[in-house]
């Protein structure tokens, strides 16, 4: 069997992008016709961090395919508490269960999950790294809201270092013709420097602006996000950036009328609550599209032997990553598995520079 764990959306061609959406487009007009699709199958939900949408997005997308569901959303709840190791609660997991999704606050994680599963492993966060469902969401969205993926203005506006769903979604985006990038956020919360690499990798114009009102006018999609307070390390950094940028109605005026507000929620202060009844604000409906993103996931997964995902070359570093966020600082058995990127030896978990 092929790759078939979705840890990164660049595993992902822009082909098998749209065979999936395709597929979501499919289900959302008929969904009788897939309410016995995963008969007999389990899907196995381990959140060692809080979710709301994602969580719940997955285990209903299951239940509506025919499938059932296990799993925690607490892992002081699970065999963690005792001091389990990650290796070993995913190999008993992958023995119960037929595909996993596995959030948790260490970077790589759900790429270590992969080592060591028997099935499929989709990742559903891991810390500030990556988000690669939640960009499924927001493609599905884009694609049925605006009609296309190609030739659109986006701007990304918050907290652009960890945000890991504004990583994803650079990532899979700037793969498609003519995108352009406005980057909005406070110099402390840039993105990171693989990200412009990809931009520019992919020849993408992208500018950087700290001023919300003005980046917001000709914008064909604007992307909120939180400023993350559980990725600072001390209350007074993120005081200090919370209420930098918010979306009101003064600021939405300045933007076109067929503009559309995606948000991959929670929400807290980033956008005022008046906003909501505005036709461009499509953060609840964006959910909703989530959920079929994710039955079309699972079904493509678990169905269709076609659909392999691609793998990158590694190799086994003499250097261990140093990154203090990356899971291989927490399971010490990992292997020091790399890949090369401008002449540059990165880690295979976290992405990070090793030397």
């Amino acid at each position: 069997m092929g790759n078939k764990n979705l840890i990164d959306l660049e595993a992902m061609s822009v082909e098998q992008i749209e065979k999936l959406v395709k597929k979501a487009k499919k289900i959302m007009q008929s969904p009788a016709d897939y309410r016995h699709a995963c008969d007999g199958k389990i899907l196995a939900t381990l959140f060692y961090e809080p979710s709301t949408r994602t969580q719940m997005s997955f285990q209903t997308a299951m239940l509506k395919l025919g499938g059932r569901t296990i799993g925690f959303d607490n892992p002081m709840n699970s065999s963690v508490a005792k001091g389990e190791n990650l290796k070993d609660t995913i190999c008993v997991i992958s023995g119960y269960a037929d595909i996993i999704a596995i959030r948790h606050p260490t970077e790589g994680t759900a790429m270590a999950a992969s080592l060591y599963s028997e099935v499929p492993v989709i990742n559903c966060g891991d810390g500030g790294h990556l988000h690669p469902t939640q960009t499924l969401t927001d493609i599905v969205t884009l694609s049925c809201e605006k009609g296309r993926l190609d030739n659109l203005k986006i701007g990304v506006c918050g907290d652009l270092l960890n945000g890991r769903t504004v990583h994803s979604l650079i990532k899979a985006l700037s793969k498609y013709e003519n995108n352009s990038f406005v980057l909005i956020s406070t110099p402390e919360l840039s993105v990171p420097l693989y990200i412009i690499d990809i931009l520019e990798k992919h020849h993408c114009q992208y500018e950087i602006s700290n001023s919300l009102a003005d980046a917001v006018k000709d914008l064909d999609m604007l992307y909120m996000t939180r400023i993350q307070r559980e990725r600072f390390r001390s209350p007074e950094e993120y005081e200090a950036q919370k209420n930098v940028f918010v979306l009101d109605r003064e600021k939405l005026q300045n933007a076109k009328e067929d503009m559309i507000i995606l948000h991959p929620l929670p929400r807290v202060n980033e956008i005022t609550v008046d906003i909501d009844d505005d036709p461009r604000a499509l953060y609840f409906k964006q959910a909703q599209y989530g959920m079929y993103g994710r039955m079309a996931l699972i079904l493509l997964l678990l169905q269709d032997e076609d659909f392999i995902l691609s793998e990158r070359e590694t190799t086994v570093s003499e250097h261990r990553c140093r990154n203090p966020k990356c899971i291989t600082q927490s399971e010490d058995y990992l292997p020091n598995l790399s890949y090369e990127k401008l002449g540059m030896q990165m880690c295979d978990f976290c992405d990070k520079r090793i030397n």
